[in-house]
């Protein structure tokens, strides 16, 4: 077949977003947090924006924006299942699956690292210089979880000390808080926090010193025997064990929580729920009347400033119409999670429907992408505490009824069940779909055991308890 390089004309239809439709679609995404802080912004750089100063004035302002739009044919109007209907990746740049866009600039908040933790000890214990310097490198020598990672020799070869003199500043740092941290390995890392409680000489240090390996592998008879202990004595020094901290170093280097401040509310009120946002705190927005005065009613004005004038009201009554379209729509989208999820509010998360995106888009006829924006990243407040979004939407299980059940509900039966079971005889991961199938619920084993994991709990033979 001949090949051969060649130009030819053709139509192709895209879309396009425009720059003032991505801004709408940003906004609809925005928590209620940033979207204060993006407000507050506009009304700096858009003189023809102020502040209402109550929700009067708001009502007023939106009354005489409808007469304006009348006036204004070229005003926009967003619509945004109109171009999400044909999806994202045309022309716009915009994936279903884009990422997650940082709307304000993040500063970071100085705190101390793990480091200056040990570091601000190291300087009370001790004000002896050469102490103080190998202190410095054993201290820089710890990896995340807090343990050594050069040996004694090499310590003691880099300031041309002895072994023992590096050791016995290790020993200092060894009694730092988070207690472990210094240790060369898991073993000395639990025996440091024994040793902190003085259980230095009790049958667990023992455990850990002499027989760890059985221990990992729970073979609680064999250590009942060579500790001349019963196998109760034996789980007790386990629960011990269990209770000490392997990574002593995560503890400081964990993130701080994360305070939520939930963009809607729920409340009871009678027999049913009443869904509104939580945006005291957004500024609400008006048409500064100075400026419209003075386009309306000043001859004089130049052109290029009636021009400029009349470009940010435009924008200004946009921002305006685009905010009150996000309330509607966030609102909508709340209300119906609320009405198919009534039995979670009723009775907890053990009730929890299945629930997809779609199915809620279809109900209040929107594009699915754009329920996705609303459940994004935000949060809401119910009777039963503070919700993302995203955790009221689930995948369904088949139950012989013909019913679906969600997966967050079957999770919870999992948990149920563990939390029941005999600790002597733990439950594994066959037997309890094999209970959740006399309930109803068609559940495989390796469905169970994922959803095991997914909850943090241990497989049978290493919950059982003597």
């Amino acid at each position: 077949m001949e090949m051969k390089m060649g130009m030819r004309l053709g139509l192709q239809q895209r879309l396009v977003m425009t720059p003032r439709l991505q801004q709408a679609l940003k906004l609809l995404q925005m928590p209620t947090l940033e979207l204060q802080q993006v407000l507050k912004q506009e009304i700096l750089q858009n003189p023809m924006l102020e502040e209402a100063d109550d929700l009067e004035d708001t009502a007023e302002d939106e009354g005489s924006e409808e007469e304006d739009s009348e006036e204004e044919e070229d005003q926009e109007k967003i619509d945004w299942d109109s171009y999400l209907e044909e999806g994202f990746g045309m022309g716009g740049g915009y994936a279903e699956t884009e990422e997650r866009e940082d709307y304000l600039e993040k500063v970071p908040v100085a705190k101390q690292s793990f480091t200056d933790h040990l570091r601000g000890q190291l300087r009370l214990a001790t004000d002896e210089e050469r102490t103080l310097e190998i202190g410095e490198y054993i201290l820089g020598s710890l990896d995340d979880s807090g343990y050594l990672t050069c040996s004694i020799e090499e310590i003691a070869h880099t300031f041309s000390v002895s072994s023992g003199d590096v050791e016995s500043v290790l020993q200092l740092v060894q009694t730092f808080e988070p207690l472990g941290v210094g240790a060369r390995d898991l073993k000395e890392c639990l025996i440091i926090q024994l040793r902190a409680r003085g259980l230095s000489e009790s049958p667990a240090a023992r455990i850990v010193r002499e027989h760890f390996e059985e221990f990992k592998q729970k073979k609680y008879l064999e250590l009942s025997k060579k500790l001349k202990i019963s196998l109760r004595e034996v789980q007790e020094q386990a629960n011990i064990i269990g209770t000490l901290n392997p990574k002593p170093g995560l503890d400081i280097l964990a993130e701080e929580p994360k305070y939520v401040i939930p963009d809607l509310i729920v409340e009871r009120v009678g027999d049913k729920y009443v869904v509104f946002l939580n945006d005291r705190n957004v500024p609400r927005l008006r048409i500064s009347q100075v400026y419209r005065n003075e386009l309306q009613n000043n001859p004089e004005i130049s052109s290029e400033a009636k021009e400029f004038i009349q470009g940010r009201l435009k924008n200004a009554k946009w921002l305006i119409q685009t905010i009150e379209q996000r309330r509607r729509t966030m609102i909508k989208v709340m209300e119906n999670i609320v009405e198919e999820q009534k039995d979670f509010f009723e009775n907890g998360t053990i009730a929890l429907r299945p629930l997809t995106l779609q199915q809620v888009a279809s109900r209040i006829n929107m594009h699915e992408s754009t329920v996705s924006r609303v459940t994004t990243n935000k949060y809401v407040q119910t009777p039963r505490g503070v919700y993302e979004l995203k955790f009221f939407f689930s995948s369904s299980l088949s139950t012989q009824s013909g019913e679906d059940v969600s997966a967050k509900s079957a999770k919870m039966k999992i948990r149920e069940i563990i939390d029941e079971e005999d600790a002597k005889k733990p439950l594994s991961d066959q037997k309890i779909a094999d209970m959740l199938k006399k309930d109803g619920l068609l559940i495989a084993r390796r469905t169970v055991a994922k959803y095991r994991e997914q909850l943090g709990i241990l497989p049978a033979r290493h919950r059982k308890r003597f």
